[in-house]
């Protein structure tokens, strides 16, 4: 694969790095009673990439559950270039609604102004999902074709191709606590270890150190896509510091999650962890572990449907001057995600998630809301298993116009959940392996370092983006993108994108 030539004096593509001399410009905020002072400041940034993506491991928590299925049939399919027939025609595999696979960037435009847009992927070297390596726990111990079957998400005939190869895939036991599931999850869990939580962890931290050693990874990604817990309650002396989260471990204390208990033996292991789901598995005793570490922690919850939407839809409202008073969202589906989702705790979290989406766009626009009050805003989600996997959204949105006036908008979008899922699953892991190769200096490259370990570059990709403490929580889904295309071009030394586009707008002519 051809990768992006800069012609720069700031970057230098060498055997082993790719290392570029770059110069972040922001601007700080002094906030008094006589007003706003704005400072331009420029920081000069080093930033120093890996040429060679690692071989890298992909190990799911819920390898047999519709999204872990998905991913695994999906990389065989597109690693084989698999073709099947449907009602209305021949399918290839592909990779649509991947940014890192299927996304365009806009690099530039040439002397005539022709703008150039390149495949995300072909700005720097990316991990090729189809050399990804997967594997994963489950509490169900069917094998993975069996999953796919009971998932009816992808078309049988490719089913049928894919059944000698996923027939032998089983997963891993796993660890298992109906007190953070819904009472309804026993009925599948036939698969789980049989172990104190201490005990488990190290299974857990065998079955990587076993998966890594049999595949020959230089790498492993841990990534939850199991069903939604309820939320931990956060104790101080249990899960304020590394040290008592290690503690509560060993004490099998009831209130450590299996998430949690996953995340300790990642960390551990020097393993990247991801969590796909809502719960607040990141409490701070994880979080400083992860610090300690230097380990990537990002969550929470795949944006994949109904919020994606709902992040794009407010983002233009409210940037258009347009003051959103009241979100109404109704959801419904079949898939065991929903059947989880029937039980209040767990919906609880999976509502807390769904409901933040809005909170920054609000915050940033004081004269549509002048006494900070957010719109009102209703979550109902509905299991109804008829319609399996393919979940419909309906959503209303009433708007405050002109002069009084009122809009109302109303949206329907059904969609098949673990297809919108399943990339995400792979650009979450594709553009964490990325970031382990990355490294930034600020003393003019004397001493290297990585990004703070609470990855909130992935959180395009996350309902409820989990930041460093102190940090601006992101929803706006533009400003989520622009993050993670701007972040690309710093690596290769190109000015972030700004779309002014000057030159096209003078009388003067420019010297290109």
């Amino acid at each position: 694969m051809s990768f992006l030539n800069v012609n720069s004096k700031n970057v230098t593509i060498g055997e082993e790095f790719i290392e570029s001399n770059y110069n972040y410009q922001t601007t700080e905020v002094q906030k008094t009673e006589t007003g706003i002072t704005v400072t331009p400041k420029d920081m000069p940034i080093n930033f120093r990439t890996k040429k060679t993506p690692a071989k890298t491991g992909l190990m799911l928590v819920g390898w047999g559950g519709n999204n872990g299925s998905t991913v695994t049939a999906a990389l065989l399919a597109n690693k084989q270039k698999m073709s099947w027939e449907t009602k209305n025609g021949t399918q290839d595999a592909n990779y649509f609604g991947s940014i890192t696979q299927s996304a365009a960037i806009r690099i530039g435009q040439t002397s005539t102004f022709e703008e150039i847009h390149i495949p995300l992927k072909e700005v720097v070297p990316l991990v090729d999902p189809n050399e990804l390596v997967i594997g994963g726990w489950d509490c169900s111990s069917v094998n993975l074709w069996s999953s796919m079957k009971r998932a009816k998400v992808l078309e049988p005939e490719l089913q049928r191709q894919l059944k000698d190869q996923m027939e032998v895939m089983t997963p891993l036991p796993a660890i298992f606590d109906l007190e953070f599931l819904a009472n309804n999850q026993d009925e599948r869990a036939d698969n789980v270890i049989p172990l104190p939580k201490a005990q488990a962890v190290e299974k857990v931290r065998q079955d990587i150190r076993d998966f890594k050693a049999k595949h020959e990874l230089d790498s492993v990604i841990v990534l939850w896509t199991a069903n939604t817990e309820r939320f931990t309650d956060v104790t101080p002396g249990v899960h304020d510091t590394a040290d008592n989260i290690l503690k509560a471990l060993e004490d099998n204390h009831a209130e450590l999650a299996p998430s949690g208990c996953y995340a300790i033996a990642s960390i551990l292991e020097g393993c990247s962890y991801i969590n796909g789901a809502p719960q607040n598995t990141f409490v701070p005793g994880i979080v400083e572990l992860a610090s300690r570490h230097n380990v990537f922690i990002a969550g929470d919850d795949f944006k994949s449907g109904q919020t994606k939407m709902k992040s794009a839809i407010v983002e233009f409202f409210v940037g258009a001057g347009i003051k959103p008073e009241c979100i109404a969202s109704y959801n419904h589906l079949g898939n065991n995600d929903g059947y989880n989702l029937s039980s209040p705790k767990q919906f609880r979290s999976k509502e807390i998630t769904k409901s933040n989406v809005v909170d920054d766009m609000v915050a940033s626009n004081e004269i549509l809301y002048p006494d900070a009050k957010k719109p009102d805003h209703c979550i109902v989600i509905k299991y109804l298993p008829y319609v399996g996997d393919s979940k419909r959204a309906l959503d209303e949105y009433s708007f405050q116009i002109f002069m009084g006036g009122q809009q109302t908008v109303v949206m329907h979008n059904t969609c098949e959940d673990s297809l919108l899922a399943t990339p995400l699953i792979l650009d979450l892991a594709i553009l964490c392996e990325l970031m382990q190769r990355v490294e930034m200096s600020t003393d003019g490259g004397a001493t290297y370092e990585k990004s703070n370990t609470v990855l909130s570059l992935l959180s395009y990709l996350l309902k409820a983006p989990f930041v460093p403490e102190g940090t601006p929580v992101v929803n706006a889904l533009n400003r989520q993108k622009q993050c993670i295309e701007n972040v690309f071009r710093a690596l290769v030394g190109l000015p972030p994108e700004n779309n002014m586009l000057l030159e096209c707008k003078m009388k003067q002519t420019t010297k290109q």
